[in-house]
């Protein structure tokens, strides 16, 4: 069963606007955000980007992570999601409320769940990322899903830690990083930080942020079936 039919029918209609229908596929747009079916979204329109999610609530993040894991799952990809303990606890009690058997994924080398506090350890050095053991850390990742020849979407918390402990330099070090290891192989990366995370001057900080990435999703409202995004930053 594809993974859409498991979306609660409310979620999909939770948006209603007018609808452009092109080349069969759905899409609308709404000021600057285009809309389009989440699994379109994360394997045709933004199969190779960098992205960003901004998100007020943890229900919208999970939402939108379960989708962006149950769609490659759908596309017969390798998911790595590097993430929080309650993150991943969360994450997989929604995969499994819509079918999905995270052992059998698992030991498939389909989804590979990692806890983002213990990778991170892996390469901090003084406070900072280590550019060569991030590199050796992240190839080793990789490896492990082209071994299945599988394509590749990752989601990464570790830079939201780093930001959340107030070490903004090192967060956009790490957003580098991603992007450095990011020119030499082709996959989806997704990040998202907490909307509660940004003080001071909000607009300033989401905007250097979104300087890494290329796209940026809605955190507002769930993005589990349908995604709004924009090319540009937004805060």
């Amino acid at each position: 069963m594809c993974f859409d039919d498991y979306v609660n029918n409310k979620d999909q209609n939770r948006f209603q606007m007018s609808y452009l229908h092109k080349k069969g596929k759905c899409m609308n747009t709404y000021n600057d955000w285009t809309q389009v079916k989440a699994d379109v979204f994360w394997a045709e329109v933004a199969p190779c980007d960098h992205i960003v999610q901004i998100y007020e609530s943890d229900a919208v993040f999970i939402d939108t992570l379960a989708g962006f894991v149950g769609s490659g799952v759908n596309n017969g990809e390798c998911c790595i999601i590097i993430a929080t303990e309650p993150h991943l606890k969360a994450l997989n009690k929604k995969l499994e409320s819509y079918g999905i058997r995270i052992d059998t994924l698992i030991q498939d080398k389909r989804y590979l769940p990692l806890v983002a506090e213990e990778m991170l350890s892996k390469f901090m050095v003084n406070g900072w990322p280590d550019e060569e053991l991030f590199m050796q850390t992240v190839s080793g990742l990789i490896d492990k899903c082209r071994q299945t020849n599988r394509r590749i979407r990752a989601f990464g918390e570790m830079v939201a830690i780093l930001w959340a402990q107030g070490h903004s330099g090192a967060t956009v070090h790490l957003e580098h990083l991603w992007n450095k290891f990011c020119e030499k192989e082709a996959f989806c990366l997704f990040c998202a930080y907490p909307k509660t995370g940004f003080t001071g001057d909000i607009n300033s900080s989401v905007n250097h942020i979104c300087d890494q990435h290329s796209k940026m999703i809605s955190g507002s409202k769930s993005q589990l079936s349908e995604i709004y995004y924009t090319n540009k930053a937004i805060a």
